[in-house]
């Protein structure tokens, strides 16, 4: 197994400064470069711990703290088991939080990272990867649509709100978009009803983009985080391997 080299770092942006995680092979080797772009419960052990799996896999991961403008990680203190079930008040310290990443604000800044990764040694050049959980699902396909040139595959998982009818909802960038795409549905997810998954792939079909998105049967969201009460470990398991498929077809270890 590769071992793993892990370290906070700050990234400038034109707002101020992220901190963020990167995790890499420890070979001092550039590899090719992963953004992964965190869920709302925020920049925490179990997101360091899915960066090293992927680093492990061949690549240099950078996950930033999205929400960097209320502060550093972490924003909301959050327990080591999350459960918004019997924990109410978490969601109520984080709705205002998520609500002022605006898809403007979400673009500017993974262009700052982007180009931090472009930049950094340890990476190879050409574009990226990029993944993302919850919210992370919708700036991951807002990233491949606005900076189309630098990446080159994108994947989301348990992502909410992806194709609403708002003027400024992700698929409607669809038609720039010249990555291959995967996004790992759940059906238990009333952030992401029939309706959005089908103007999703509607979206994606008729902008030619190669693509797959698939409903994990019986999964809920936030399937992949093992610190949540949503977690699946079936559904996370899938979700590894389309993840790692989908990266090995696209970027050159």
């Amino acid at each position: 197994m590769t071992v793993v080299q892990g370290t906070t770092v700050d990234l400038v942006t034109e707002d101020g400064v992220a901190d963020a995680y990167l995790s890499r092979p420890d070979d001092g080797a550039p590899h090719p470069a992963v953004l992964l772009c965190m869920d709302a419960f925020g920049l925490r052990p179990r997101l360091r711990e899915m960066a090293d799996r992927i680093a492990g896999a061949g690549y240099t991961v950078l996950v930033p703290n999205l929400f960097y403008r209320h502060g550093r990680t972490p924003v909301v203190e959050m327990p080591g088991f999350i459960d918004p079930a019997a924990r109410p008040e978490i969601f109520e310290e984080l709705g205002p939080v998520m609500r002022s990443l605006t898809p403007e604000l979400a673009v500017r800044d993974t262009g700052a990272y982007l180009r931090w990764l472009a930049e950094n040694p340890y990476t190879t050049d050409g574009p990226a990867g990029v993944t993302g959980y919850c919210l992370g699902a919708r700036v991951a396909l807002l990233t491949a649509g606005t900076h189309p040139e630098r990446v080159a595959a994108v994947a989301g998982f348990h992502g909410g709100r992806l194709a609403t009818e708002d003027p400024d909802s992700p698929h409607l960038v669809a038609a720039s978009v010249t990555a291959e795409v995967y996004f790992g549905h759940a059906d238990q997810d009333p952030g992401l009803p029939v309706e959005q998954i089908e103007r999703l792939e509607k979206a994606l079909t008729e902008a030619g983009v190669r693509h797959r998105c698939e409903v994990y049967a019986g999964a809920h969201h936030g399937f992949t985080q093992s610190d949540t009460a949503a977690y699946d470990r079936q559904a996370d398991d899938r979700h590894w391997t389309a993840l790692l498929d989908l990266l090995a077809r696209n970027l050159t270890t």
